[in-house]
């Protein structure tokens, strides 16, 4: 970075809330009083520097290795901490975030889960790993089992500086209501199967707690049957009597075994036999 360019006070506050590297948009800019003429001039100088339109990087020194993409914790952090969305990492990534998925990658790319508010402008960053964002519909605004997990550090090692943020993400049992939800079109039974191996210390209490205000009867139902198949210790302490399992059956598998206690059609493998009905869909 040259140091001979002069920087004015308004950009020192600005330059100095945003970290090399991390990113922020046009809204964060203007809020902190940066019109448009003066965000090109941040650009034009190489205090800022232009990602997609509306979105702007903190420029990073000139020895640092520039790539073009962004990774997701530097997405992240900058969604959470600097404009301060109301977004959070969930799915199978944080599972992963908080040491649960060991089979986080199987038969799929690299995907990463967030779940909020995210902005419009999210689809277009160029990213190091594939970004998909979902609507806050499963629980609604209730924000039970978000927890700021473990930090993500984030080291200049061009500079001394060490940045660290906590990561607001799904807890657990959250996490795996929300990759229930995407059986069977775009997660395999297979694989929530693998992930639920991994599984065996969920808390009770919070799950009912979630069970209760997840609005998916298909998730509800699902959850147990999966929960049942591990029979993990923490079974025996959830009341599904106080679960709304809705009524009807479900069809998610054409042909496949229906579940009688749960009514929904499920792989064979999935189905015990001491719950298979003689009914064949």
């Amino acid at each position: 970075m040259n140091n001979k360019r002069q920087i004015t006070p308004r950009l020192k506050n600005l330059v100095d809330d945003i970290p090399p590297g991390f990113i922020v948009d046009t809204a964060w800019l203007k809020a902190r009083g940066a019109d448009s003429s003066s965000i090109h001039r941040y650009v034009h100088q190489g205090w800022l520097e232009r990602v997609i339109h509306g979105v702007y990087r903190r420029t990073l020194p000139q020895n640092a290795h520039d790539d073009p993409r962004l990774s997701w914790p530097t997405v992240l952090v900058s969604l959470q901490q600097l404009m301060r969305y109301n977004v959070h990492l969930g799915h199978r990534n944080a599972l992963n975030h908080a040491g649960h998925a060991h089979y986080g990658w199987i038969g799929e790319g690299q995907r990463i889960h967030l779940y909020g508010d995210v902005p419009s402008w999210l689809k277009r960053l160029p990213t190091t790993d594939k970004i998909v964002s979902h609507k806050s519909t499963l629980f609604g605004k209730n924000p039970v089992g978000i927890v700021n997990s473990h930090p993500v550090t984030y080291k200049e090692i061009w500079t001394s500086g060490i940045w660290s943020w906590p990561i607001k993400a799904s807890c657990p049992e959250r996490a795996i209501l929300e990759m229930i939800a995407q059986l069977p079109d775009n997660l395999s039974f297979e694989y929530v199967d693998l992930i639920f191996e991994n599984l065996m210390d969920l808390r009770p209490q919070l799950l009912m707690r979630l069970l209760k205000v997840c609005r998916s009867v298909k998730v509800r139902r699902l959850f147990f049957v999966y929960a049942e198949r591990k029979n993990f210790d923490w079974l025996k302490f959830l009341d599904p009597k106080q679960i709304d399992f809705g009524s009807g059956p479900r069809i998610l598998v054409p042909g496949g075994k229906f579940h009688s206690t749960y009514h929904i059609s499920l792989p064979d493998f999935i189905v015990d036999t001491s719950y298979v009905d003689d009914c064949i869909f």
